[in-house]
């Protein structure tokens, strides 16, 4: 089974619990996801399914988009709600307040990861280390927000704030609510996570388990999207007669092709008389396979 399902994952799930229940439920070899989502947190989890998990770094690279709750004056050792609580502090805080920093933290910034986070050191989990009270050193990463945007702000003795935040792979959003709450000299943690979109890949047609089991029930796996259904890559079409040579995996020169070529040097898709067969570079005018799916 071939091919790629937009789950909507439940609250209390790992991503790797959904990845078993899919396998199970579905008989497939092997499978993946195209981004973790922490248990506490819902929403749009891409599952790759046999030759369709060749394919997962292409998506993961894709921007993601989230909903979420910031709490500000409290917190906690995990930075969200399933923490525990290191400080708190009545926060001195107006909403003008709050958007003013806001764009210090748009563009291109840095995050330390959390230490309740898969990030592996020294072959172990940061969560590992964190379970045993042992506090790593962790290099700070570039990640990029390209939009952040408050949807509400609510006034309380411990204020929240509901925001969009469209933001690059390996963002932690739960950094980004802490590092805020710092910023405010008040602290924060994130209350509420909802990924409303990964890629092409939207919570409007996301799948629960509970559909995808009815799906499944009844011997229809139509919900089951094309492996190449949400790729951002430029498209080539080679001929049933060069079909072969890509298989094996040899270079087609453009001569010998067909369309609209891509500029400069870039990974493609490849189809034959309509069908997705794989992933190609372009290169120097030339294409070369690289994932062959065919």
């Amino acid at each position: 089974m071939d091919g790629i399902i937009n789950v909507l994952k439940p609250v209390g799930m790992t991503s790797a619990d959904i990845v078993r229940w899919i396998l199970k439920k579905t008989n497939a070899r092997k499978a993946g996801h195209g981004g973790t989502l922490d248990p506490g947190a819902a929403g749009v989890l891409p599952v790759f399914l046999d030759k369709a998990t060749r394919l997962v770094e292409y998506y993961v690279n894709q921007d993601k988009l989230y909903r979420a709750e910031l709490t500000l004056g409290i917190t906690t050792d995990t930075q969200d709600l399933y923490g525990q609580i290191l400080e708190t502090k009545t926060p001195n805080v107006s909403e003008q307040d709050f958007l003013a920093v806001l764009p210090r933290f748009v563009g291109a910034i840095e995050q330390t990861p959390p230490m309740y986070s898969a990030i592996k050191k020294k072959g172990k989990h940061l969560y590992e280390y964190a379970r045993k009270g042992i506090e790593v050193v962790r290099e700070k990463r570039p990640v990029t927000i390209s939009e952040l945007e408050v949807i509400e702000w609510k006034q309380a003795e411990f204020p929240t704030v509901l925001f969009d935040v469209t933001c690059s792979k390996g963002t932690y959003i739960r950094t980004l609510c802490h590092d805020i709450g710092q910023e405010l000299g008040c602290g924060a943690h994130m209350s509420f996570l909802l990924r409303l979109r990964s890629g092409k890949f939207s919570i409007d047609s996301a799948l629960t388990l509970e559909e995808i089991e009815r799906f499944i029930l009844n011997n229809d796996f139509s919900f089951v999207l094309n492996p190449e259904w949400g790729l951002d890559l430029p498209r080539i079409n080679i001929s049933a007669k060069r079909l072969k040579a890509f298989k094996n995996g040899l270079a087609t020169n453009k001569r010998m092709l067909q369309g609209a070529f891509p500029t400069g040097n870039t990974s493609v898709q490849v189809f034959c008389d309509g069908v997705f067969v794989g992933i190609g570079v372009w290169k120097d005018d030339s294409l070369f396979p690289n994932k062959v799916l065919c």
